[in-house]
């Protein structure tokens, strides 16, 4: 079953109506954004993966639509054989970024660690974490088993204090 919403509102409605395996959504559009129909479809219908299709190579829509929940994110001037791919991809639990848009990726990444690390060594709890970052209780807790597996310690505690004598805690 195929469906087509105006906007990102009706776009929200025909998700929760039909249930879809996939939806194919742009970045702007009208009524809601489709990052902001992103977030809500994913609150409504979990189990859909959502592939924002847009012209905007935007650093920051890129992060939005990942945070929102999107499973993948493509250019509108890739060719339909990409696009085809890509639905195929986040259908099967992939993500799915352009190769030039994955050098922001990397970076962002980074930059989460150190913010997720100083949290840490505030003594913040993941949900306190999590809701700080506007990211999942999850990605946090992936930040926080990389950020121990890069620094070879066993404890958010010897994290925390790693975080101290390095002054990352003064550099905000």
């Amino acid at each position: 079953v195929v469906g087509e919403g105006r906007n990102g509102a009706e776009a929200v409605d025909l998700a929760v109506e039909l249930v879809p395996d996939v939806v194919l959504m742009d970045v702007r559009m009208p009524v809601l954004t489709g990052i902001q129909a992103c977030g809500r479809i994913k609150d409504l219908v979990p189990s859909a993966k959502i592939l924002m299709l847009t012209m905007s190579d935007e650093e920051a829509d890129l992060f939005d639509a990942l945070r929102a929940g999107a499973s993948g994110y493509l250019l509108k001037d890739e060719p339909a054989e990409a696009v085809i791919d890509g639905i195929r991809a986040v259908h099967a639990g992939h993500s799915m970024i352009p190769p030039q848009m994955a050098a922001m990726l990397v970076t962002e990444f980074g930059r989460l660690s150190i913010e997720v690390l100083r949290l840490v060594a505030r003594g913040a709890a993941n949900k306190e974490i999590a809701k700080t970052l506007f990211i999942s209780e999850n990605t946090v807790k992936n930040h926080i088993r990389n950020i121990l597996d890069k620094l070879q310690m066993h404890s958010r505690v010897a994290a925390a204090m790693y975080a101290m004598r390095t002054n990352l805690l003064d550099q905000d």
